[in-house]
């Protein structure tokens, strides 16, 4: 029997006890939980370590306290240019939450999803550690149906059907130095400041 679909208030009770849980983002269907307990989206997936993870959250604020001074300032401006929206940024990172997120790294991935059901629900739960809803090397599932069915044992939110996502990956970006970014990964959103 697959999971069933779950209000946001019963959703935060399976992220409570530690279970990631399936949620809809503007990009693609996301696999998410507490940092405190990403180790479970590696093993899920069958994903190497040394693939960081994502932190989602519903405000700046939330994100920006966990990347170094040196960083902050540009990603203000790359922030409120392209969030919410399809763009990660990958910043110098402060604090023990980098080795949730990446482990074998000191940067970390931030970003703010489009999408009012997920901004609803990280509004509820806090930051989570995300990844796409895939099988590492596999193609990700959009359906929540399908997913329901990929991942057995995992809660989704509910209601459905969620809403339409773009399909593609976020945009990923790198903060090198003051001004600088490199382009990681290209998706729906190309910021200007690459050009």
């Amino acid at each position: 029997m697959n999971f069933p679909f779950c209000e946001s208030k019963e959703l935060l009770q399976y992220l409570d006890k530690g279970s990631p849980v399936l949620i809809p983002t503007d990009t693609l269907p996301a696999l998410a939980t507490f940092p405190k307990n990403a180790i479970e989206l590696w093993n899920i997936k069958k994903r190497p370590k040394s693939k960081p993870l994502i932190l989602m959250g519903s405000t700046t604020d939330q994100l920006l306290k966990y990347v170094l001074p040196v960083a902050i300032k540009d990603a203000i401006r790359m922030c409120s240019s392209y969030w919410p929206g399809a763009l990660t940024i990958v910043l110098p990172a402060s604090g023990e939450i980098v080795q949730s997120l990446n482990p074998s790294g000191d940067s970390i991935g931030i970003r703010i999803p489009a999408c009012e059901v997920s901004m609803d629900f990280l509004n509820k739960s806090g930051p989570l550690a995300t990844t796409s809803a895939n099988l590492s090397g596999q193609e990700t599932l959009i359906d929540p149906y399908e997913l329901s069915q990929c991942f057995p044992k995992l809660p989704l939110l509910s209601p459905v059907p969620w809403p339409t996502s773009s399909g593609l990956a976020s945009t990923l970006i790198k903060w090198k130095s003051p001004g600088k970014w490199q382009l990681l990964r290209r998706g729906a959103v190309i910021p200007k400041e690459l050009y």
